[in-house]
């Protein structure tokens, strides 16, 4: 008898460790869409709304680049002063950080918007070799926007905000670069069953309603 309850105990051990695991691995919801095509202001709109943590890749390297004392910074800074795209290795190592602390402070946390990342085939190859069984890709949520929208987007914002997104020319080219390298990495997850493609051109709250029937189904 005494033997039969330790023998069920052992084995319910390692599957509550292992559940305990699962609840504490970040699940991880890609954004990605055209420059314009309104991201930032869904995500923010998700957290409101949802026990979601936004992280911006684009933020935490400019936060690296600009942290005194950082082992990256000079790195960092070197590369975006030659236009170039920063290793993928600190863009996923600073994501894993702000996970990871994030989940220290507060154990339920461990719901992430990574927004403008993966942003081409390096990126993606680099998490998939990094972060395979440390972080599940719920799914990528794709705001979808035809080109002139995005473009008139940009520099409406640019008026606004003082925001610099450049003429239409050089916008043309960030989408041109968006459309190569970003685009082939939605179609990428499209293969696995795992994109909510929204339509992006309508207004904030029409685009956040479809968001959230997302959000909703997918728990």
């Amino acid at each position: 008898m005494i033997f039969r309850l330790l023998s069920s105990l052992s084995a319910k051990v390692p599957s509550i460790v292992y559940r305990a695991a699962l609840i504490m691995k970040p699940q991880v919801v890609f954004v990605l869409g055209g420059p314009g095509a309104g991201k930032g202001t869904q995500c923010a709109k998700i957290v409101e709304n949802y026990s979601y943590t936004h992280l911006s890749a684009g933020d935490l390297l400019r936060a690296e680049r600009n942290r005194e004392g950082s082992e990256f910074g000079q790195l960092i800074d070197s590369y975006i002063k030659e236009g170039n795209i920063v290793p993928v290795e600190i863009t996923i190592k600073l994501l894993r950080k702000a996970m990871e602390e994030t989940m220290q402070i507060d154990e339920k946390k461990f719901r992430f918007l990574i927004d403008g990342f993966p942003r081409n085939e390096d990126n993606f190859k680099g998490w998939t070799s990094v972060m395979d069984g440390k972080a599940d890709v719920k799914f990528v949520l794709f705001f979808d926007c035809s080109n002139e929208v995005c473009i008139d987007r940009c520099l409406e914002r640019g008026k606004s905000s003082g925001r610099s997104d450049g003429n239409r020319e050089s916008l043309r080219k960030r989408i041109q670069t968006f459309l190569q390298s970003t685009r082939p990495i939605v179609s990428l997850y499209e293969k696995q069953g795992k994109v909510h493609t929204v339509d992006a051109s309508r207004s904030v709250d029409e685009v956040f309603a479809d968001v959230k029937a997302i959000l909703d189904k997918e728990g």
